[in-house]
């Protein structure tokens, strides 16, 4: 049970060649459209003659009876507790067995050093930091190169390794808004970053280029490569998730580093329940307390303007934040008003709304298919408004073509230490030096 991601990795590394199960099928959720697909037999492995079948979640206890299954693995990597809970109840009432594989099945063993960026939750700053890690790492002299979890949404067999180096490899793989999100900054900054489907070629294909891998991970799922060092991003905007959210609690016991983020847009109280928790779950861990600064490349464009907010989709969907980068700019460069995105509403961006009733006036920018980008770009075109704030990590100027200046907001991780993170990755890294 899955969303295209971390449920084919697991895969790969557990039940491929492994005669003690037969594979049935994967289930898919979340994602629009990724059920119609199918796991090609190419990349099953010897004891699989034929594709494996992608089904959609709602037919589980359907597909127990239909072909007897054992074992139903959940595979997902942003779930509440109380949505593991349920989806564990629906195989257990159908007389599977259910199982969650750790970290000593699925992760990887790199002959180089690796660094995990993980996080408690979507949306809490893992890219931002991922980026201060890779120019600490660069300060050293040494050449990072990142690999990114899995969003394999695309034709599977050409998307075994995927390699991100310019631009022109965003159309050559044809990227979604999503993908763009996470790729777009790393080539920003001239560093190589791998995402795809089968992690153990894409891991022995970047450490031939590479002195330090870095795991760049995605929603709050622990890294598939064993760490060397682990630095888990908590969001005091949402305290308590941090041990409320599989598996981002997961991180949160396993992380040498605990990176406290957005301090400077949250309150004392929730920074302080954050505090508590670590204290209480995991009090070996370095905690480090960083800004997220926010910046715009055209912020004189909001000063007294009716704005329209684009969040990372992501983020502020299943990751269930109620505002992002957009909102924190508009309140900054004084926007006169923020209109609501969600009267303008087209297609499946309306079914987008429909779906997260907790959105409010900010516009996610979902981008799955072309579809969906087609649908968020009519969207943008039909808001009555004088700007649009775009405060996802994709660059929308290149992707969409509205009626309306775009401004582009950037954040960045700002340390309140400057030394601390410096000096333990520094010291992590000298050892393999």
């Amino acid at each position: 049970m899955g969303a295209g991601g971390r449920d084919f990795h697991n895969f790969l590394v557990y039940f491929k060649d492994n005669p003690t199960y037969e594979f049935v099928c994967f289930t898919a959720a979340q994602i629009p459209g990724i059920e119609k697909r199918k796991f090609p037999k190419e990349l099953a492995g010897r004891l699989y003659k034929n594709d494996i079948p992608i089904y959609p979640e709602e037919k589980l206890s359907e597909l127990i009876k239909k072909y007897k299954i054992d074992e139903v693995v959940l595979a997902y990597s942003d779930l509440s507790e109380h949505d593991v809970i349920t989806k564990a109840s629906i195989p257990l009432a159908s007389g599977a067995s259910f199982r969650l594989l750790g970290p000593n099945d699925t992760m990887l063993k790199s002959k180089k050093p690796v660094i995990s960026i993980c996080a408690v939750r979507t949306g809490a700053g893992k890219s931002q930091t991922s980026r201060r890690v890779a120019d600490i790492v660069k300060s050293l002299g040494l050449k990072i190169v990142m690999v990114r979890h899995p969003m394999p949404y695309g034709v599977l067999k050409k998307q075994v390794v995927e390699r991100f180096s310019s631009y022109k490899d965003l159309e050559k793989y044809k990227t979604t808004i999503e993908e763009r999100e996470e790729y777009e900054p790393w080539i920003k900054k001239g560093i190589t970053i791998y995402a795809g489907v089968d992690y153990e070629k894409i891991l022995r294909q970047a450490e031939k280029e590479a002195d330090v891998i870095g795991w760049d991970g995605g929603n709050n799922d622990f890294s598939f490569f064993r760490p060397d060092l682990q630095i888990v991003v908590a969001d005091p905007h949402r305290p308590g998730h941090e041990i409320s959210y599989y598996p981002g609690f997961v991180n949160f016991l396993m992380a040498d580093v605990i990176i406290i983020n957005k301090i400077d847009s949250a309150s004392e109280e929730n920074i302080e329940i954050v505090e508590n928790n670590i204290k209480k779950y995991n009090p070996k861990a370095i905690v480090i307390k960083a800004r997220s600064e926010i910046s715009a490349d055209k912020p004189e464009l909001i000063k007294n303007k009716k704005a329209l907010l684009v969040e990372d989709g992501p983020s502020i969907t299943h990751g269930g934040m109620k505002f992002g980068a957009a909102t924190v700019a508009a309140k900054k460069y004084g926007a006169k008003e923020i209109i609501n995105a969600k009267k303008y509403a087209v297609g499946s961006i309306k079914e987008t709304f429909e779906k997260y009733p907790h959105l409010e006036k900010e516009l996610p920018a979902m981008g799955y298919s072309k579809r969906q980008i087609k649908d968020l770009q009519d969207t943008i075109n039909k808001a009555d408004c004088d700007v649009v704030i775009d405060g996802s990590p994709a660059n929308l100027k290149k992707i969409l073509k509205v009626n309306k200046p775009i401004v582009d907001i950037s954040y960045e991780l700002d340390e309140i230490d400057k030394n601390k993170l410096y000096n333990i990755i520094k010291k992590t890294l000298n050892k393999f030096i």
